[in-house]
């Protein structure tokens, strides 16, 4: 276990995928980690994921803390006070400075965005995108159903089929998108329960409804300049508030396959 605490581990990403491999690591004994963050992160899951320290200067999910760092001295800091690190780093600098032993991309970009087997000894990347053994060691399958979170060493995910996994029998019914490109201003909040039709925000003049009943499990900041077709929001039709607020099946399976993955290397 001494040497799980030692490892340094980069992840690409803070948003809920990319926090729920933070969060499962951490709690597997593994605290020095730091997330790297586009400067204006749009997750729609936002009481799950780590990029919300970007904003509000620290954001706890499960109980794991994670700050707002700006160079070396402030990650190192984060670490010693038992904090996960977030940084706003779209072009990897730190990469380069903090000489991780473990990568995960996280972006979950659907391609691979630069992401080369050399920046560490483990590099993992989730979802299609990636080709195990080519630009990286491994690759988790984040695609809903059987293959969900298996470890792949050789080739690629599946492809992505751009169809949300069926939740409470609704797939892409419970998910709210941008109708045209503009400023979305929200009217409710996460945690509301909402009907069916019921206006949750604004894009511009053009109202945002609902499609189906349930809790408001997700929806991007206020204010936030979106595009045509971007995903703003998630409704849950379970209706189970506590859902809001609490790592999803799908992220905890994929953490617990980075962990996994992990082990396999280095117990």
């Amino acid at each position: 276990m001494t040497q799980l605490r030692k490892l340094t581990i980069v992840i690409k990403g803070a948003g809920e995928m990319a926090s729920a491999v933070a969060w499962r690591l951490y709690m597997s004994n593994m605290p020095k980690i730091l997330m790297l963050e586009t400067d204006y992160p749009l997750a729609v899951r936002r009481e799950v994921s780590f990029c919300e320290a970007l904003y509000d200067g620290l954001k706890t999910v499960e109980e794991v803390d994670a700050v707002k760092v700006q160079g070396l001295s402030d990650i190192y800091q984060a670490w010693e006070q038992g904090k996960v690190a977030v940084a706003s780093d779209p072009q990897w600098h730190l990469l380069e400075k903090i000489h991780p032993d473990l990568v995960v991309d996280a972006i979950l970009a659907k391609s691979n965005l630069g992401t080369r087997m050399q920046e560490a000894e483990l590099v993992i990347g989730l979802g299609p995108g990636y080709s195990a053994g080519n630009d990286v060691h491994m690759v988790i399958e984040t695609n809903r159903g059987h293959n969900l979170g298996r470890i792949i060493t050789a080739g690629p995910a599946a492809p992505n089929t751009g169809i949300p996994g069926s939740i409470g029998g609704f797939s892409e019914e419970r998910v709210l998108r941008a109708p045209i490109d503009g400023k979305f201003t929200a009217r409710r909040s996460i945690g509301d329960q909402v009907k069916a039709d019921e206006i949750v925000g604004f894009i511009q003049e053009t109202e945002i409804h609902t499609k189906i009943g349930g809790v408001i499990r997700g929806l991007i900041r206020s204010d936030t300049l979106v595009t045509n077709g971007l995903k703003i929001g998630d409704i849950d039709p379970r209706g189970q508030v506590s859902h809001c607020y609490t790592i999803s099946d799908k992220a905890r399976a994929i953490g617990g396959s980075v962990l996994e993955a992990v082990l396999r290397i280095y117990n």
